[in-house]
């Protein structure tokens, strides 16, 4: 218990030292490269791409359901983006912010 106890005092130390977000995350995750850090920031993706939707979609003055049927899925489907619980494709990612919410996608590869 006490090597428990000196490890959490040690993790703290690391975060009140920390100077900038990168190396919260660092700390918390490992680095860049890691597995740890790689699902952290594949997650962290999934709940952006979820609020945007969520956003627009209200910006929008839609429910669920409207944006599910002019898009031809299941509002489920769309409650399921919108809570970061599902994988989404490519193709489906423009049908629902173009042709459903009139939105431009852009796609950054880097």
């Amino acid at each position: 218990m006490n090597i428990l106890i000196q490890k959490i005092r040690k993790m703290e130390n690391k975060i009140k030292q920390a100077k900038s977000f990168d190396e919260l995350l660092d700390i918390k995750y490992g680095k860049i490269g890691t597995e740890k850090r790689d699902h952290f920031e594949e997650k962290a993706q999934y709940f952006v791409i979820s609020e945007m939707l969520k956003e627009s979609r209200r910006e929008s003055k839609m429910t669920q359901e409207q944006l599910a049927e002019k898009v031809g899925t299941k509002k489920s489907y769309i409650s399921r983006l919108e809570n970061g619980k599902c994988d989404i494709q490519l193709s489906t990612l423009y049908r629902i912010f173009e042709f459903g919410l009139g939105k431009k996608i852009n796609l950054l590869i880097s």
